[in-house]
């Protein structure tokens, strides 16, 4: 009995000894996120998320680029299994170091009814060549799909439809007297595009060779579909040149109207949506906000930037639960859809705090839409439990100029405008000025509530 609990306690020193040593990092904790254990590489990963320097907790060091994660593990129903797989996480870069903004993937495994176990590690590199993987997956997908769910349009060399053919009349609806001599813009619904945008799709094709898009599309009926759509260079046979484009649309598969996903694109889908409010999360927002940035220094135009946040959620919470909280982020969400433009990057990047990128518009239309928004919550109610609930957002706004060179700097710009609206009573719009980049820094990264 003696030497079977040597042994024991041998195999445990070993296996601790394994864990902190191993090159990812890991991290034990109850179900709750109360931290039990945890490796030198998964401190150093986690240090910088935590806003206080203290590990204690895995869900609060990890809510600013996780806040569905609690939830996530707490809906796990089975007694073990894997409660997420490989979820990146996106962090903010830090500009002082002149580097890319780092990416963590994250996964959780139950391992009983009482621990979770999380595996940290750091997939920048991996990230940036997932764009090209990406476009191979889909297109995979597109081989092995009927040919009905296609539409093959020519382009001449300003995205003008030259010719009709079947497959678009059997795809979109449309006939060749309402398309020929039409821009490609015919097929997108009303705030899905701007000039801007059609044009980086043309040019994105004839540096990359291809430009790949998912969105919605229109038909002639004015119902809209979600597509999957390839640009791709014609070239003049003599000298090289590009003479038109081809332009290809397939139908992809919409769970919502009960078609079954392929399953690359569910689970595309998942990874890039937030659990508890369908927004886009913060993967997705930094990813479609670093490629409108990268598309701008080709080719300038307006952009700004919206921070929102749901004033006093921490009173929410106290009051009605995080129930009450999750229907209020839900309601806001549904707001902000129906605020926002398709072409308008909108996702939850923290707890109750919302970011919107928004192409081709200046600050102060980005202003008139948050207020819209503002307005939108502050006359609806909530209800939680038979009881209806009553909140309301404050935002702030900023636009690129010519002093702003990365993301960072444009997000940080809006959240001092967020800051200084919320000092100044909340419920209210702020715009970034000189005077709001006086506000306090610790202050500023301070909880809101």
């Amino acid at each position: 009995m003696d030497f079977d609990l040597a042994r024991l306690n041998e195999d445990h020193e070993a296996l601790i000894q394994f864990l902190y040593l191993a090159p990812v990092g890991l991290v034990q904790a109850s179900l709750d996120g109360a931290i039990s254990m945890i490796n030198p590489v998964a401190a150093q990963l986690l240090m910088p998320l935590s806003h206080d320097s203290c590990l204690d907790n895995l869900f609060a060091a990890l809510e600013r680029v996780a806040p569905d994660l609690r939830h996530l593990c707490a809906d796990f129903a089975a007694p073990q299994g894997v409660v997420c797989d490989g979820v990146h996480l996106h962090l903010d870069r830090d500009a002082s170091k002149r580097v890319p903004a780092r990416v963590l993937s994250l996964s959780v495994v139950k391992l009983g009814e009482a621990r979770l176990m999380a595996v940290l590690g750091d997939v920048t590199e991996q990230v940036r060549r997932e764009r090209e993987l990406r476009r191979t997956d889909a297109w995979l997908n597109a081989i092995l799909s009927s040919i009905s769910d296609y539409a093959l349009v020519r382009l001449d060399a300003q995205g003008r439809i030259e010719s009709w053919n079947e497959s678009i009349g059997r795809v979109t609806g449309y006939n060749a007297a309402q398309t020929v001599g039409q821009s490609y813009a015919l097929f997108y619904p009303a705030g899905a595009t701007t000039p801007e945008h059609l044009a980086d799709r043309l040019s994105e094709a004839e540096r990359d060779g291809w430009s790949l898009d998912d969105g919605l599309r229109r038909r002639a009926d004015g119902s809209t579909f979600r597509v999957s759509a390839m640009i791709s260079p014609l070239r003049d046979v003599v000298d090289g040149d590009t003479s038109a484009y081809s332009l290809v649309m397939r139908r992809l598969a919409d769970a919502e109207n009960g078609d079954q996903q392929a399953p690359v694109e569910r689970q595309r889908n998942a990874a890039l949506r937030d659990y508890l409010t369908g927004l886009g999360n913060r993967r997705a927002f930094f990813e479609a906000a670093e490629l409108e940035l990268e598309r701008r220094r080709r080719l300038p135009r307006p952009i700004a930037m919206i921070m929102i946040d749901a004033d006093h959620f921490k009173r929410i919470n106290d009051d009605h639960g995080h129930a009450g909280g999750d229907a209020v982020l839900r309601h806001l969400a549904a707001a902000m859809n129906l605020t926002f433009r398709e072409i308008d990057v909108v996702a939850r990047v923290g707890g109750e705090e919302f970011a919107v990128l928004l192409p081709s518009t200046d600050l102060a239309g980005a202003a008139a839409v948050a207020e819209r928004l503002r307005l939108l919550v502050a006359q609806a109610s909530v209800m939680v439990d038979a009881a209806a609930v009553d909140y309301t957002i404050s935002a702030g706004v900023a636009a690129m100029d010519e002093r702003i060179t990365d993301l960072e700097m444009l997000m940080k710009r809006a959240d001092q405008a967020l800051f200084e609206a919320k000092r100044r009573g909340r419920n209210r719009v702020g715009c970034w000025n000189e005077d709001a980049a006086h506000i306090d820094q610790n202050e500023s990264t301070r909880e809101r509530i």
